[in-house]
């Protein structure tokens, strides 16, 4: 390995092993010395831009740590969040964010990404912020993403709401009122309470 490799391999796991192009040469990386090391093998590519050491154990959530790294302001929502949660047997095909509202699109080529625009109360409430591969992930708590989940249910389906909620009532400890909180603020609380009151 070269000297400016094993320098740079150096910043790279003092910074978790993954950085964006920014990050690295802010750190003093030159953008030359960045693409050899992505040529020789020694960096893989998560997404346009954002690097990672190859020589790390393999990633648990690549998907969610190439959005999280790629996009700070995103929140980790819908299918994605419910799937992290296990609230749900969708395999999602993208990952679901939560922008705040007026925000634009991020430009993400891989992996592929369903954005939605939240207002402010709904996008700030119930952040949750979890340490996966070493990147500090935002996701929606378990009731919040139940109660998106009904407030978007025309859009991934009423039936993927519905296991979610099967799935959540389940759980030892799930509170009814921490539920129908989110689901206030996400003004779907009249929709969901006919299916908490059931058998």
């Amino acid at each position: 390995m070269k000297t400016s490799y094993q320098s740079a391999a150096i910043i790279f796991r003092e910074k978790g092993g993954i950085l964006r192009m920014s990050e690295a040469v802010e750190a003093g990386i030159s953008r030359k010395t960045l693409y050899a090391m992505r040529d020789d093998g020694v960096l893989e590519v998560l997404s346009r831009g954002l690097y990672r050491l190859a020589s790390l154990p393999g990633l648990e959530a690549p998907d969610l740590v190439a959005v999280s790294a790629r996009i700070p302001s995103a929140v980790i929502c819908l299918i994605s969040a419910l799937a992290y949660h296990e609230l749900t047997t969708q395999i999602p095909r993208a990952v679901d964010v939560a922008l705040p509202r007026g925000t634009e699109k991020p430009r993400l080529d891989l992996p592929p990404i369903n954005a939605y625009w939240f207002s402010d109360e709904p996008y700030r409430a119930g952040i949750e912020t979890h340490r996966i591969d070493g990147v500090d992930i935002r996701i929606y708590c378990a009731e919040k993403s139940i109660a998106d989940a009904f407030k978007y249910r025309n859009k991934i389906g009423l039936d993927v709401a519905l296991e979610a909620l099967d799935r959540w009532r389940s759980r030892k400890g799930s509170k009814v009122e921490r539920l129908l909180e989110f689901a206030r603020i996400c003004r779907v609380e009249r929709t969901l309470r006919p299916y908490l009151d059931r058998a």
